[in-house]
């Protein structure tokens, strides 16, 4: 993790998304980027200081924009963090992720900057579709407060798929943090099988890591992964949610329609979503 990338709007849940970016490029000793979006009622860049002020409002808000920035990287460079931030005009999640490729950025840390229950825009860009495209992980966080350094991550996979680099990814993380792993493979209704025979895939995955010594291992029979992890959640607290994602059909593509709905939208803790 050498360079983080933290799109926001300011809103409540991009500022605990902030605060998360700057603590995890502390502990990585990375540099940060804070990058906002604005809508501007005519094409901003082509205007000259003359013709800006026929647009008092938005000369105002650009003015608070770059303020609220400044404020940010006020914080990051006063924990000794490299910064810097971007502001630009009129665009949406394909310039978010151009900005992030042309800067090679490794991490995102955003918040959904909705209310309780659903992934609303994000600075004109819809979150659910930066997390789909990013070929990067990436933390969306939610209502929750973010406890960090995490304690208790959570990594949900089918324990079948080549997971095996987004697992690393996981691992980093816990290892900087001291964070128990807790491994949950969820038997839908299609594979209803005994614990047992659940927890073989996981066994058979772990013999990859055989360093890995703060994790638990666990198989739940639920109608649905979302169902899964509430009921696991019942039993144990967690800080960080991790999951796989992948344009191919099954349990990987955290974006289908049923899934997506369910962890992304109603999870209040963040979740970390990795490409494979």
């Amino acid at each position: 993790m050498n360079n983080i990338l933290v799109p926001t709007d300011f809103s409540e849940n991009c500022n605990k998304a902030a605060e998360l970016g700057i603590k995890l490029a502390k502990l990585y000793n990375s540099e940060i980027h804070f990058f906002h979006l604005i809508k501007t009622p005519v094409d901003w860049v082509k205007l000259d200081k003359q013709k800006e002020m026929r647009y008092p409002e938005t000369v105002k808000q650009i003015g608070s924009i770059k303020a609220d920035l400044r404020e940010l990287q006020k914080k990051a460079e006063r924990q000794g963090i490299e910064c810097s931030t971007f502001l630009e005009f009129d665009g949406g999640q394909a310039n978010i992720l151009k900005h992030s490729g042309h800067f090679h950025h490794d991490f995102i840390v955003t918040g959904s900057s909705g209310t309780r229950g659903g992934v609303r825009e994000l600075m004109g860009s819809n979150v659910e579709k930066i997390v789909r495209k990013a070929d990067v992980p990436v933390i969306v966080v939610k209502d929750q407060e973010v406890s960090f350094p995490f304690k208790d991550i959570i990594f949900v996979s089918d324990f079948l798929q080549d997971v095996n680099e987004a697992f690393e990814q996981v691992i980093s993380i816990a290892e900087k943090c001291g964070a128990n792993i807790h491994l949950l493979r969820i038997n839908t209704q299609t594979d209803f099988n005994n614990i047992e025979q659940g927890l073989n895939p996981i066994k058979e995955f772990l013999k990859k890591f055989p360093d890995l010594e703060k994790y638990t291992l666990n198989v739940y029979n639920e109608p649905d992964v979302e169902t899964g992890i509430n009921n696991f959640l019942k039993y144990k607290d967690a800080d960080l949610i991790a999951m796989c994602t992948s344009g191919r059909t099954g349990f990987l593509s955290l974006f289908s329609k049923s899934i997506a709905e369910g962890i992304t939208n109603h999870s209040e803790l963040p979740v970390m979503t990795i490409k494979v």
